[in-house]
């Protein structure tokens, strides 16, 4: 099923957003996190991945990823597919309290179609939206990196480990990142600088 959203230059970066399949809470394990991480990593070193920014949530994850070899839907999938097996396999083979309740939720999803034979872990589609200047671009980095804020986790998203944040504020982080261009900010307007404060 389409969500009316498609990647229509695959050379462009595109902000995605990956939800599980009934807003199930798995990352809110480290194991499953790091996992996500893992993945991430593999496939910046070895997919062409350009990731510009990201949060992983406790039933999401917000990129803003592109591709060197033009082929953003394909690397998509894959990154989702790869992930999806490896936590599955995890789930199952690791304590977990929620392994039975985690796995019928997975099974029920793959019912209403025939594309997943045994598990379903992400909902289909990615929700792509194309970054089309810097500015729109740095919206998206500041919904993503204030996640956690929002949501309470955190108080300043640089706190958060899961997320690209530290890595603009201090250049520490778990990814390596392509840092977006820093926006020209017009300084006799205070209200340009309200939004960092919260980093």
């Amino acid at each position: 099923m389409s969500d009316g959203y498609k990647i229509r230059d695959q050379t462009l970066p595109h902000f995605v957003t990956a939800t599980l399949v009934d807003w199930v809470d798995v990352f809110t394990r480290k194991s499953y996190r790091d996992s996500v991480v893992e993945c991430l990593d593999f496939c910046i070193a070895n997919k062409g991945m350009v990731l510009y920014g990201y949060v992983i949530m406790s039933n999401h994850i917000h990129m803003i990823v592109q591709s060197d070899d033009g082929e953003l839907s394909d690397l998509l999938r894959d990154f989702k597919k790869f992930t999806a097996t490896k936590i599955i396999e995890k789930i199952k083979s690791d304590p977990e309290s929620r392994r039975e309740w985690m796995l019928e939720r997975f099974k029920l999803a793959t019912e209403s179609h025939s594309r997943d034979k045994n598990y379903q872990f992400w909902q289909y589609g990615n929700h792509p939206e194309e970054i089309y200047s810097n500015k729109f671009m740095w919206s998206k980095l500041d919904y993503i990196h204030l996640n956690p804020v929002r949501a309470g986790i955190v108080e300043k998203s640089s706190h958060y480990t899961y997320s690209s944040a530290s890595k603009y504020i201090s250049d520490i982080g778990l990814l390596k990142i392509k840092k977006a261009d820093i926006p020209i900010v017009d300084v006799l307007n205070l209200n340009n600088f309200t939004r960092y404060n919260e980093y």
